[in-house]
């Protein structure tokens, strides 16, 4: 089936992921968008299975204030350092800050099992991983640190 470059557009913007799996997704889907998404997100994980376990040793260590009362250290985990400086590593790095300050987990298990806080439906283990289906490489938190006032 040939699929629209909007709809490849639409699917990439929505879902970040490469031009050609997002083509791919669609023709398997036969052009409906939702069912592509799903495909996208199946094959995602399938391919953070793959990377899982191999070694972690550069990354980033992110910091997030929320009104000076909550403070977060993050320290999140890839292969290579040329993946710890893309602007997507950076947020996802930020984005666990995030729901590290709003939820307060007591463990990493427990952060990952998680619900993502701008989107229920996924959990901040399924967020890495598609990450990790987007960068290539796996993909860890290391620890994590959460310091407020008043608690």
């Amino acid at each position: 089936m040939q699929v629209s470059l909007d709809l490849i557009k639409k699917l990439r913007e929505e879902t970040s992921a490469g031009v050609s799996d997002c083509r791919k997704a669609l023709e398997d889907a036969e052009g409906n968008i939702d069912n592509a998404r799903k495909l996208l997100l199946e094959r995602g994980l399938e391919k953070a299975a793959k990377k899982e376990g191999k070694e972690t040793s550069q990354g980033v260590v992110e910091a997030y204030v929320h009104s000076g009362r909550v403070g977060v250290l993050v320290e999140l985990r890839c292969e290579t350092d040329f993946v710890a400086r893309t602007d997507e590593f950076k947020q996802l790095a930020h984005e666990i800050a995030l729901q590290i300050a709003a939820m307060n987990p007591q463990s990493t298990d427990e952060l990952l099992k998680s619900a993502y806080i701008r989107d229920g439906a996924l959990t901040i283990d399924a967020l890495m991983k598609l990450s990790i289906a987007k960068v290539g490489e796996n993909i860890t938190v290391a620890k994590f640190s959460r310091l407020a006032l008043d608690e």
